[in-house]
């Protein structure tokens, strides 16, 4: 993927008993200003180099049915809860994964996100722009981290 704006960091996985620990390195890539206020940024998590599958980061026993934002979305806005602007009660963000090869496979799709969302203004007043960066590569970390545990 690239050079991590951010140092990337480490996100242990579960693994079954007698295998190897599985680890992922969480990035992403430079912020932008986006119109409208929103900030947006791509998130990512690499195993050996390359692009990790999110088949890797759902739990052990197979992949939950359903898209893998409707287990992801949630854990990363709740995440940012406080951190994110709201408009007609709604927290302003908005992900979205590369299409899945087989839309009967879902899963099977590499661990990149598009994040577009705005700051809570007064949150954005008082955090640097590297601390609001840092909160958003957390919350993604935070929300792989759900989908592993998901059943």
């Amino acid at each position: 993927p690239g050079p991590s704006f951010l140092r990337q960091t480490l996100l242990p996985l579960p693994s079954a008993p007698g295998e190897p620990p599985r680890v992922l390195r969480l990035g992403m890539t430079q912020p932008s200003q986006l119109p409208e206020d929103w900030w947006g940024t791509f998130l990512w998590a690499e195993a050996d180099g390359a692009l990790a599958e999110l088949r890797d980061v759902a739990p052990r026993t197979g992949p939950p049915g359903g898209p893998p934002l409707a287990v992801i979305g949630p854990a990363f806005a709740g995440a940012l809860s406080g951190l994110l602007a709201q408009e007609a009660g709604r927290q302003c963000v908005r992900l979205s994964l590369p299409e899945a090869d087989e839309p009967g496979r879902p899963w099977d799709r590499p661990v990149l996100m598009r994040v577009a969302l705005k700051w809570d203004p007064l949150r954005a007043a008082v955090m640097r722009p590297n601390e609001l960066a840092a909160a958003a590569l957390e919350a993604f970390g935070r929300a792989l981290e759900a989908a592993a545990r998901h059943r």
